[in-house]
């Protein structure tokens, strides 16, 4: 047992979209999270430069004494996750592709048509079509950068009929040409406009990794054997910068939970009332 809180970060809002998932399927557990709404978005960044943010972030979490690290951002990920790793060699450090990588090569056939939309970082680095390869060879799989979905979802432009002419923009001619029948939501932020991307296209099988980390969450803590039980500590949500938006999708994700917001900014911090 070990009732210490469990850390997320992300670039900023999105990912909170995770946050539901571990409320429901691990419900003793305590989060403190990060977001870094006045450094998005991470993919505008080079590796390097959100290796540094996100090592910043780490340590921070570290300092909260949290018994595990989720990266819950797709981007920071790729560039940061073996580098938190080395330096903390003793805390489970979890990311939120590789879950859904093993959902992919689970559920899927050689039929299917698995495409991955994320943003230019995560698609330049290949990771999805790596991983997925490996363990099945003969998965068709294609990917798309969709880069405006996080910069519009960051801005709080949500509107259905704004956001449908920009889904259809990446993703028409993407699903046509490939005959895309399984999509992969390679972005935090992009489930929460997974309800537009599924009116648009009713055919396609959409797999969540906001969804699918909860298991690799659930495998380190059985692994470890630091499952929570009656823990005393509160679910806590930082950001970097305290927008509208984070504030707006904090209240949304957490429905009512008890849970402070606090804005911190480095070598200084403030406590906001939700």
């Amino acid at each position: 047992m070990d009732n210490r809180p469990i850390g997320i970060f992300d670039s900023g809002i999105g990912g909170l979209t995770c946050i539901p998932h571990l409320m429901r399927e691990l419900p003793e557990e305590k989060i403190i999270y990060f977001g870094d709404t006045a450094r998005v978005p991470y993919s505008a960044r080079t590796f390097p430069v959100i290796r540094s943010f996100s090592m910043q972030i780490a340590d921070f979490l570290v300092e909260q004494d949290v018994k595990m690290i989720v990266i819950a951002c797709n981007t920071a990920t790729v560039a940061s996750i073996e580098a938190i790793r080395e330096k903390y060699p003793n805390i489970p450090v979890v990311g939120i592709i590789d879950k859904a990588v093993e959902k992919v090569a689970e559920v899927c056939t050689k039929e299917q048509r698995i495409g991955i939309i994320a943003t230019k970082t995560t698609i330049g680095s290949g990771i999805y079509e790596k991983l997925i390869k490996f363990l099945n060879s003969e998965l068709n799989v294609y990917s798309v950068a969709c880069q405006a979905f996080a910069l519009l979802i960051e801005e709080g432009i949500v509107d259905k009929d704004i956001m449908n002419l920009v889904i259809k923009h990446y993703l028409d001619d993407f699903v046509l040409k490939h005959k895309i029948d399984t999509m992969v939501l390679g972005c935090t932020h992009y489930p929460i406009i997974r309800e537009n991307i599924e009116e648009l296209y009713p055919d396609i099988n959409i797999i969540d990794p906001s969804v699918e980390v909860v298991n690799k969450i659930k495998e380190q803590l059985a692994k470890r054997d630091i499952f929570a039980k009656d823990s005393a500590c509160e679910n806590v949500f930082y950001a970097s910068e305290l927008t509208e938006t984070f504030k707006s999708m904090m209240a949304k994700t957490v429905k009512g939970s008890e849970a402070n917001i606090k804005l911190k900014v480095w070598g200084d911090m403030t406590n906001y009332d939700t």
